[in-house]
């Protein structure tokens, strides 16, 4: 019996090992880009950004958001500067969603492991991995608008992803970078972008 526990317990490491190490890789922020350019924008030219009210009512996070597009924005060749022509609209959207792990079936034995149900167990000792039973996801959207001085909209784009993460500013610009892919005349249609980052 102590060599089923043995074994158990290396297994349990194991998987443990597998999944640790799964976490320090490249991860692939997969986005579903919807972009319009109905006008063409010079390259180079300049921007400021713009609030509507309900973004001037959080500025702290407005800002955050809009650092991040500026370096999306920087990498397609637009340059911000106060007073420009070019005035860029940035807004996010998140929903958070957890769920408990109701599929699986508890493989195993009581005395030594159980695997199934999104847990492991060793003996009696409860979970491993406190936790792996329930599953948190995230969706997330960016919207990014672009209006001449006449205020006409010449470029827009839309990009959303859910997936497991929940370091938004990470994801959020990886997502800015999908949703200008192509950048100043993206293709048409809705389209999937991957993106990856650390």
């Amino acid at each position: 019996m102590l060599s089923i526990v043995n074994k158990s317990a290396r297994a349990a490491l194991l998987i443990g090992v597998v999944l640790l190490s799964g976490c320090a890789g490249v991860r692939l922020v997969d986005t579903q880009v919807n972009s319009f350019a109905p006008q063409a924008i010079a390259t180079g030219a300049s921007y400021q950004f713009e609030r509507l009210p309900s973004q001037m009512a959080d500025p702290v996070n407005q800002a955050k958001l809009e650092k991040l597009a500026e370096q999306a924005l920087a990498k397609v060749g637009l340059k911000r500067q106060n007073n420009a022509a070019l005035l860029v609209q940035v807004s996010a959207v998140q929903r958070q969603e957890n769920t408990l792990n109701q599929g699986g079936v508890g493989i195993g034995w009581g005395l030594g492991w159980v695997f199934g149900h999104g847990a492991i167990s060793i003996g009696k000792r409860g979970p491993l991995f406190p936790g792996l039973e329930s599953r948190t996801t995230y969706w997330r959207q960016v919207s990014l608008i672009m209006r001449n001085a006449a205020g006409a909209v010449v470029f827009e784009s839309h990009a959303s992803h859910e997936g497991i993460w929940a370091d938004g500013e990470v994801v959020l610009a990886a997502m800015l970078d999908a949703a200008l892919q192509g950048f100043p005349t993206p293709p048409a249609g809705v389209r999937r972008v991957n993106i990856e980052i650390p």
